[in-house]
């Protein structure tokens, strides 16, 4: 089973949205393996936005992600990664599909609630970056067999 990393970030759980990220995975049928509520430390913000370290808003997103707790979770699924982005909308809540997570509740593109990995190989970075692997839990829900043949 393919496993992704998803966050909602510091504005996210400041409006008390972590109930509603959860809420719809478990509603589309995806496990959740791993949950933490954290304080970003600076080393591994830096860490998760590595390659946009050359960029010109790389120390505001440091700035922000390390401003106030995250919730970091892991899903596994069939298709998660892919899945787990059309959840959570375009980058930009203004563009972001009604439905969406940032399209129904994001605002601006610097405030836009969550994070979820890209691609499989992205996932499995960013989960051991924020994960040991003694943190995540393999398990089968009853409810399986009615999402996968």
């Amino acid at each position: 089973m393919e496993r992704t990393f998803v966050m909602v970030k510091p504005d996210g759980v400041q409006r008390n949205l972590v109930g509603e990220v959860i809420r719809r995975f478990e509603s589309k049928g995806f496990t959740l393996v791993g949950l933490k509520l954290m304080s970003v430390s600076r080393e591994l913000a830096e860490q998760h936005y590595d390659v946009h370290r050359e960029r010109p808003f790389f120390a505001g997103l440091v700035e922000f992600i390390t401003s106030s707790p995250v919730v970091a979770t892991v899903w596994e699924g069939e298709g998660v990664v892919a899945s787990a982005r059309k959840i959570i909308g375009a980058t930009n809540p203004l563009t972001a599909e009604l439905g969406t997570i940032r399209g129904d509740y994001g605002v601006s593109i610097g405030r836009n609630l969550i994070h979820g990995s890209d691609a499989i190989e992205t996932a499995q970075r960013e989960i051991s970056l924020w994960f040991k692997d003694e943190e995540l839990v393999s398990w089968k829900p009853s409810l399986t067999s009615w999402l996968y043949e």
